[in-house]
């Protein structure tokens, strides 16, 4: 490739900042307002860039290939409703801590609201949710006076103000893991390129050192500890083998300490509690649920991870709060259970480091009291679903019974995710769901990134509402051959059956639950997937057989379930655990 540039120096100096960084990944939308990035930026065989034509699955796109590279991807659009566009993603990388780059054209500030096309208030449109805004100024053009000192001085303290905005936005990004925003206002003519740079921009190093904690600080949270007997430690959203397992086992060790964790934790222990609501549903349904949920109430609550699925265990803690609440986090607090003492603002390795040497392990019969309670419901479930029909529930058994090699599996939000945590997962699977804002605009898209970014294969788990609301995250020509994905189609919103309300009225079936006939078939063809639809368990256990399988084709299996068993099927599941 021959390495040319645009020959604007304000799209020379944002290129070369972003590559003195190291960032390489860019995803552009087509546009003609962004032409000098774009040129500039396919044009350098530094940069790995992709095509994505729609902003909002573009945004989810890049958001997949951050999530699992742990570095800032860069998304570039033209102006005007294009930016705007990415605005559900961006939302989604500043509350999951994925580090996104969006780097807007725009119209210079004289032609706001004169009605120009595709010209809107740009400056600062993410500000509610982005870490960082860059405005830069536009380009002083000095072709006629070159030699006016005045102009000569503007254009400098422009360029160097630009320079330094530009550096402070990726830095934050790469610092602080979110979403920043550079927009960058261009004068036509925009098309015009070099081979020679005009600029050597000013670099300003990102502070890349981990924070610390020393023991003596631990101290008086340790001795406060260590005269604890019932101790929960909850787990949210964590990214796989990011834990050591030598803290796992530390905290497994302890009788008088109950470890939660989900699917989205990705974290794998015998002595670790996995289906959070197969312990808090039966007590809720219990005569005494009084008496054992005083009994689980932990005196010291530790949490680390991102968000918690389980609206059960919320309630628990909302109402039978601990004493103490910690939160390890290098970044972020949240009182979600609204009794949160202390936020150790570290990475959980680095605090287990210094914690582990002070902690000591009381007598107690907590956690194993807990743990015979789970293995019971454990029994009960493999019951259960021995005996239920055909439908959602069972055709999850059935997947994650195939799912037992090494892979990534992304599974989307709503009713999926929660199927997902009554199943305890093979440990070779790296679980993905976009939990900051628990959408499921973008679930497809986001496991397009994934998988044009893993070294593994890539499945996805969707629900058939949250697959045909981002069926335009397929419209992608970097799909990898190894990329599966698996809708259950119960034709609606089944969720909303589990819900208080008369499932009767045709209000609740087009508005609630938004039944459709839709199937995936045609959109397969039209995007090159290999299909295939299952109607029974005889079918699902045939298409299972080698759904897995290397193939010439990235792969789409439907399952359609029942539309009205699924939620008395799931509400009767925890009847029968308690019963």
């Amino acid at each position: 490739m021959n390495n040319f540039y645009s020959n604007i120096p304000l799209a020379q100096n944002v290129i070369e900042l972003c590559r003195s960084k190291n960032i390489t990944d860019v995803v552009i939308s087509p546009g003609s307002r962004n032409a000098p990035l774009t040129i500039s930026f396919a044009n350098q065989d530094f940069f790995n860039t992709y095509s994505v034509v729609d902003e909002r699955s573009a945004g989810f796109f890049a958001l997949g290939m951050a999530q699992q590279t742990q570095k800032p991807v860069v998304l570039c659009c033209t102006s005007g409703s294009a930016v705007v566009n990415y605005y559900p993603a961006i939302v989604e990388s500043f509350y999951s801590d994925i580090p996104l780059i969006i780097i807007s054209a725009d119209r210079p500030v004289e032609r706001l609201d004169i009605g120009d096309g595709q010209t809107i208030r740009q400056k600062n449109v993410f500000e509610n949710h982005i870490l960082y805004s860059a405005n830069l100024y536009s380009e002083i053009v000095l072709e006629k006076s070159p030699t006016d000192k005045k102009l000569v001085q503007k254009k400098w303290e422009a360029q160097r103000h630009n320079e330094r905005e530009i550096n402070l936005a990726l830095n934050t990004a790469i610092e602080k893991q979110g979403p920043v925003h550079i927009n960058v206002p261009f004068y036509e003519p925009l098309y015009q390129i070099t081979e020679k740079l005009s600029v050597s921009p000013l670099k300003i190093e990102p502070i890349r050192e981990k924070k610390t904690i020393r023991a003596e600080s631990l101290k008086p949270y340790a001795e406060i500890w260590n005269k604890s007997k019932k101790k929960l430690v909850l787990v949210g959203v964590n990214k796989p083998n990011s834990i050591e397992k030598k803290y796992l086992d530390f905290l497994a060790k302890d009788s008088s300490v109950l470890v939660f964790t989900e699917t989205t934790s990705n974290l794998s222990h015998e002595d670790f509690i996995l289906r959070i609501d197969n312990i808090i549903a039966p007590i809720e349904i219990s005569a005494n649920a009084e008496e054992l949920f005083k009994e689980l109430q932990p005196e010291i609550l530790l949490t680390f991870g991102g968000m918690v699925v389980s609206k059960k265990v919320k309630a628990f803690l909302r109402n039978y709060q601990p004493k103490q609440h910690w939160h390890i986090d290098e970044k972020k607090a949240l009182n979600t259970y609204f009794c949160l003492n202390k936020h150790f603002d570290v990475e959980p390795n680095m605090f287990f480091f210094e914690f582990e040497k002070l902690a000591k392990k009381p007598q107690s019969n907590y956690k194993n009291t807990w743990l015979d309670f789970r293995n019971k419901t454990n029994k009960k479930h493999q019951d259960y679903l021995q005996n239920i029909p055909f439908s959602d529930l069972k055709a999850f058994s059935y997947i994650l019974n195939k799912m037992k090699k090494p892979q990534v599996l992304h599974v989307s939000n709503s009713s999926v995710v929660r199927y997902a945590n009554l199943f305890e997962l093979s440990p070779d699977l790296e679980v993905y769901c976009n939990r900051g804002t628990s959408g499921i605009d973008g679930s497809v898209s986001t496991a397009v990134g994934a998988a044009v970014k893993s070294e593994k294969p890539t499945t996805l788990i969707t629900g058939d509402l949250s697959f045909f609301y981002d069926s335009n995250g397929l419209w992608n020509e970097n799909i990898p051959k190894n990329f599966r994905i698996i809708i259950l189609n119960n034709r609606g919103g089944g969720i909303f059956r589990i819900l208080p309300g008369n499932k009767t009225e045709n209000y609740f079936h087009q508005f609630f639950e938004t039944r459709h006939q839709l199937n995936a078939e045609n959109l397969s063809k039209m995007y090159n997937f290999h299909y295939e639809k299952a109607e029974n368990e005889e079918e699902l256990s045939h298409c299972l057989e080698n759904f897995f399988e290397n193939s010439a084709q990235p792969k789409i299996l439907e399952i359609f379930t029942p539309t009205e068993v699924n939620d008395e099927i799931l509400l009767n599941y925890f009847k029968f655990i308690r019963s």
